[in-house]
């Protein structure tokens, strides 16, 4: 029996680990991939304390600091429930060979984080890894000097353009939304010194009002369909395609546990789930800013919850 597991390894379940292992708790960390998110940013410049730094470089610092512990992350791991048995737990998972284990435990934190939301056209499941892609800055560098279009309209998705801006020849930036103050310029969930950035840019064309409806190409991607809100239907040549149109919580385990319609765990101010010994913390979570900042804090929240949870669990 452990005294905690701690699923995923980005910069909440990384937070969390490290304050459960200053208590020298019996715990595991395990998680499908180490970083999350935190590893596909671009450059973070709100992390305090750290000017600018390449996201993926911010992800390994959390990780080597847990692994300077002595704490081994445990990657390659699949949760596939989380199961209350009468005052313990059993997470049921698949390690790295594909075997289902079951592990006892008092409580758990689920800090598993979201994934990108895919657009659902024609073309985008055949030419992913060939044109298209859900992370800018892994794949961005790869278009040098080549046409590539960015779709989305958040953050993320300005980002994206910004980079591929220095990179590629244009970068396209596709939103479905008018270029109006009402939404702000074809950006409503922007922040407003991004969106001043990528409307000054000179290498950076956006179309408004636009929505895609196929991604075409035979080996690799030759270009995008889509069609304005006068129903006009338009091909646009690139040779990469970056989708940034949201997230979706990695949640579908968590069958025991209440969530959003939208799939994210609902907890309390305290990082407490509706089930007694199960946290949550990070971009899982109902909390409405999604920063790794936040995440951060979080999981030290969870954890220091979790722990008084165990000094009180009796058999």
């Amino acid at each position: 029996m452990y005294d905690l597991i701690i699923i995923g390894a980005g910069a909440a379940g990384c937070s969390a680990a490290i304050y459960a292992k200053r208590r020298e708790l019996n715990f595991r960390i395990i998680s499908q991939n180490v970083g999350g998110e935190v590893a596909l940013s671009g450059q973070v410049g709100n992390w305090p304390g750290i000017i600018d730094i390449q996201g993926f470089v911010l992800a390994n610092n959390f990780a080597e600091h847990v692994r300077s512990y002595g704490v081994t992350i445990e990657e390659g791991w699949l949760v596939d429930d989380i199961v209350p048995t009468e005052n313990y737990h059993m997470v049921i998972a698949k390690n790295p060979s594909g075997a289902t284990e079951k592990i006892e435990t008092k409580a758990v934190i689920i800090a598993t984080g979201i994934h990108p939301r895919r657009l659902s056209v024609p073309g985008e499941e055949e030419l992913d890894h060939h044109g298209v892609t859900y992370c800018t800055v892994c794949d961005g560098p790869l278009y040098r000097n080549k046409k590539t279009v960015t779709i989305g309209a958040g953050n993320s998705a300005l980002e994206s353009a910004l980079m591929m801006a220095e990179i590629a020849k244009p970068a396209y930036l596709l939103t479905k939304f008018p270029n109006m103050p009402e939404t702000q310029g074809g950006f409503p969930k922007g922040d407003k010194i991004l969106i001043d950035k990528v409307k000054g840019h000179s290498n950076i064309q956006i179309i408004y009002e636009a929505k895609t409806t196929e991604i075409l190409g035979d080996k690799n991607v030759e270009a995008i369909r889509y069609q304005t809100t006068d129903g006009q239907i338009h091909d646009l040549t690139v040779d990469g395609v970056m989708v940034h149109i949201g997230m979706i919580p990695n949640s579908q385990f968590a069958t025991h546990i209440k969530c959003t319609p939208a799939g994210e765990i609902i907890t309390d101010t305290k990082c407490h789930t509706n089930v007694s010994g199960i946290f949550a913390a990070g971009d899982i979570t109902n909390i409405p800013h999604k920063q790794i900042v936040v995440a951060s804090g979080q999981g030290v929240v969870a954890a220091l919850e979790a722990i008084q949870y165990i000094n009180r669990w009796t058999k």
